[in-house]
């Protein structure tokens, strides 16, 4: 046992009995961050536009304070853009995080002095706290590899912007920077295949002990390991033994992960985005991740079906209720303030509070007023192909709208890593599952409104190749899961075959 883990063991136990410590007084924690909140963001042109000088409650709060996307931000952003200070949060941000919204364009969200311990602690938080757990040491002195965007940076109004991963990037600690890959020059590479195409150089013969990224952009890279050396993970980097994970649903893409590194190694998930990190997996042995309650963050949640009313049900942590999907809603010392970040999420767990990720606010599909989310059709996709032993690579599914009864149908475009014996018959366990899943769709079906789902089977590859089309190879780009609409589904009909 080395310097770095005999310094690693006592630091990691004294994260996780704070972690435990914080977990259990939550609700405390979160009232305190509310009055934190009000009494800097008062002092803001926001603060006074809303008011909040004269907040000092939940309620009142509740009252002064609307629910916004990007879109009702905007003004305030732009007016950090133009080099105002205090106009979310006191001063000017530390950095700006440059993501890509559906409906926004590109979106810059403010990260503070304040704001950035959030990001860069929570990660580490949930590393030691599997270190603690588990007493497995051997990730910590070996390589570890971030898949992420690039961490150059440009500028606006004088304020570093860049891509989140990038930006987090500058705050790895000292102690890890050796362990770290791949190098800065890389990383700092646009394209994301000759971007991979190094990462493969600079790791192909390094002891790889922890491989961290978002679950296709990590299979992409295992998939050109073994295209360069034919062999699987584990035979290359026998060390390996923890993946880092989040940004999607993990089930879809686990059982190729875990093929392609020919043994099972344990798993963190997380739970960050651009406006914050809000749950990471604290544990090995419990379901969900575990609520960020004294990072910064004041949470909010709006029961799901409720979040595109005038006037929806706003409720803090202490009335959530295990089981029910709500939307994300946060007020951060980032600037961010009732802030619908597009998220749903179920808690598992009240005591601590702990969630699952259950899907996103604009990726549904109710085009005949079925109101499928999400989780359903991973459910219901990944019951049938574990029942079967098939394989997914990556799906999605839009609605097909003909005129007259029983014509209309859901479409969904599947690529697989395995095709199933019998195509009809694993159409009909998907929907049969869906069925069960959503009353609504169930009717739908029974009533001869909808017909069946339909497949569409992807090329191998075709996603890769769609998303390199439109620019979106790579990074923190995602594949939505569904849509109401038809858009992404039509751009996808080049990439199909017939089996």
């Amino acid at each position: 046992m080395n310097l770095k883990t005999l310094l690693a063991l006592p630091f990691a136990k004294h994260i996780y009995n704070k972690t435990i410590k914080d977990a259990t007084s939550a609700l405390q924690n979160q009232e305190l961050i509310l009055k934190e909140l009000l009494q800097t963001g008062k002092k803001t042109i926001f603060g006074a536009d809303h008011n909040l000088s004269n907040v000092s409650n939940y309620e009142e709060f509740k009252q002064a304070v609307t629910i916004r996307d990007y879109e009702l931000f905007k003004s305030y952003i732009n007016q950090i853009k133009e080099g105002k200070e205090n106009v979310l949060w006191k001063g000017k941000p530390l950095y700006l995080a440059k993501t890509s919204g559906t409906t926004s364009g590109v979106k810059y969200i403010p990260l503070t002095k304040d704001s950035i311990h959030n990001h860069i602690n929570s990660a580490r938080n949930a590393l030691l706290c599997y270190l603690a757990e588990t007493g497995n040491t051997h990730f910590v002195n070996g390589k570890m590899i971030f898949l992420s965007g690039s961490p150059e940076l440009e500028r606006i109004a004088d304020i570093p912007t860049g891509r989140l991963s990038g930006i987090v990037n500058h705050h790895v600690p000292k102690y890890l920077r050796t362990n770290q890959l791949p190098s800065y020059e890389t990383n700092c590479i646009s394209d994301w295949e000759t971007k991979l195409d190094k990462i493969v150089d600079e790791t192909l013969n390094q002891n790889m002990t922890l491989i961290s990224g978002i679950p296709p952009w990590v299979q992409m890279y295992f998939d050109r390991l073994y295209q360069r050396s034919g062999k699987k993970v584990a035979e290359l980097f026998p060390e390996f033994n923890l993946l880092v994970q989040g940004g999607v649903n993990f089930e879809p893409y686990k059982a190729k992960l875990f093929e392609s590194i020919g043994k099972k190694v344990d798993t963190i998930e997380l739970f960050p985005a651009s406006e914050g990190f809000f749950a990471f997996q604290d544990s090995q042995r419990n379901e969900g991740l575990l609520l960020n309650t004294n990072s910064g963050i004041f949470f909010e949640f709006i029961p799901a079906n409720e979040i595109f009313n005038e006037h929806p049900t706003r409720i803090s942590l202490k009335d959530v209720k295990i089981g029910e999907n709500y939307a994300l809603i946060i007020n951060s010392n980032a600037g961010l303030w009732g802030y619908n970040i597009g998220d749903t999420v179920k808690f598992v767990s009240l005591n601590p509070y702990r969630i699952i990720v259950s899907g996103r606010i604009k990726h549904f599909i109710s085009a005949f007023g079925e109101h499928v989310i999400g989780e359903e059709v991973e459910f219901a996709l990944l019951k049938a192909a574990n029942e079967e032993n098939i394989k997914i690579t990556e799906f999605t599914v839009a609605p097909y709208v003909q005129q007259g009864e029983g014509k209309s149908y859901h479409e969904w475009f599947i690529e697989f890593e395995n095709f199933p014996d019998n195509m009809d018959s694993f159409t009909k366990k998907i929907d049969d599952n869906l069925r069960k899943k959503n009353v609504y769709y169930d009717d739908l079906i029974a009533g001869n409104i909808l017909q069946t789902l339909r497949i569409n089977i992807i090329r191998k590859n075709g996603f890769i190749d769609y998303m390199k089309s439109v620019d979106k190879l790579g990074g923190q780009n995602k594949v939505p899961r569904l849509s109401n609409d038809r858009n992404f589904a039509d751009d996808l009909l080049p990439f199909t075959i017939s089996k």
